[in-house]
């Protein structure tokens, strides 16, 4: 195709998948008697803040994301760590039946999730975790996507390096933190925005492990504005537009590594 032709389409895409935000930014900002009047548009002829004022002051919004934000920094700092050392360990460290521990972690990616809930609910719940933040982040503290990436990643560096770094005197630990870290920003920046989005998005999880509804996240929270007959529209999108911003946050921050990252570990 033209470059012409090829920028016409890029617009096309980008205003398909934009319009949902947009249509959200719209109704947030709608007042509420418009919304079940059926006057809200694609643009509002009045602009309010009534729908963040009214959901503040009802419910312990902050608090909601407070408990997302820590959740998921929490898992994403774990999951980072848990995946970056195994994927050090299954790509340049040698032990017996290292691909065999590969093929099974990889395995686990055609597990759905519904299929191991019931017993990793029992295994929390014997360990005394349920009701607690901690039910909700170590579950989630390493994934076999993470751990595949990071593998894939590490293959890519030369053994040299490694090998240089012991001879040096460094251990493997010491080679791993001073030598090959250094170059994985972009892993860790993939590693970090998925891990992040991932929890910062659950909704089942926390749902059956938070009984406290002051400990839920904003996912579960809004639930609270969805009635047995009606529903707040627009406390909905202003609490989805308010959960969004740390999203977009972390991927501004983290997206030049995105690209670079997935490249980098084998993903085309």
């Amino acid at each position: 195709m033209s470059r012409p032709l090829r920028f016409v389409v890029c617009v096309l895409v980008c205003a398909v998948f934009a319009f949902p935000l947009l249509a959200m930014v719209v109704v947030a900002f709608t007042p509420r008697e418009l919304i079940f009047d059926g006057g809200a548009g694609l643009w509002p002829d009045r602009w309010t803040t009534s729908n963040f004022t009214g959901l503040t002051e009802a419910f312990p919004v902050w608090r909601w994301f407070g408990n997302a934000l820590v959740v998921a920094t929490l898992t994403t700092v774990l999951a980072v760590a848990v995946n970056l050392a195994a994927g050090y360990a299954l790509a340049k460290l040698p032990f017996r039946g290292r691909g065999l521990v590969f093929v099974v972690v990889l395995s686990t990616l055609m597990v759905p999730t519904q299929a191991i809930m019931m017993p990793q609910f029992e295994l929390v719940a014997r360990m005394g975790l349920i009701g607690f933040f901690w039910a909700v982040i170590l579950p989630s503290a390493s994934t076999a996507l993470g751990v595949f990436l990071a593998r894939q990643f590490f293959l890519s560096v030369p053994i040299e390096l490694v090998e240089a770094a012991r001879i040096d005197g460094c251990n493997h630990w010491t080679a791993f933190v001073r030598i090959v870290l250094p170059l994985a920003k972009p892993l860790i920046a993939v590693m970090a925005l998925l891990a992040f989005m991932t929890q910062w998005n659950d909704f089942l999880w926390p749902l059956i492990t938070l009984r406290d509804p002051d400990l839920y996240t904003l996912p579960v929270a809004m639930s609270y504005l969805q009635g047995q007959f009606d529903a707040d529209y627009g406390g909905l999108m202003a609490m989805a537009l308010v959960s969004c911003v740390p999203l977009l946050v972390v991927f501004v921050v983290l997206q030049r590594y995105f690209v670079a990252g997935f490249a980098r570990s084998g993903i085309r």
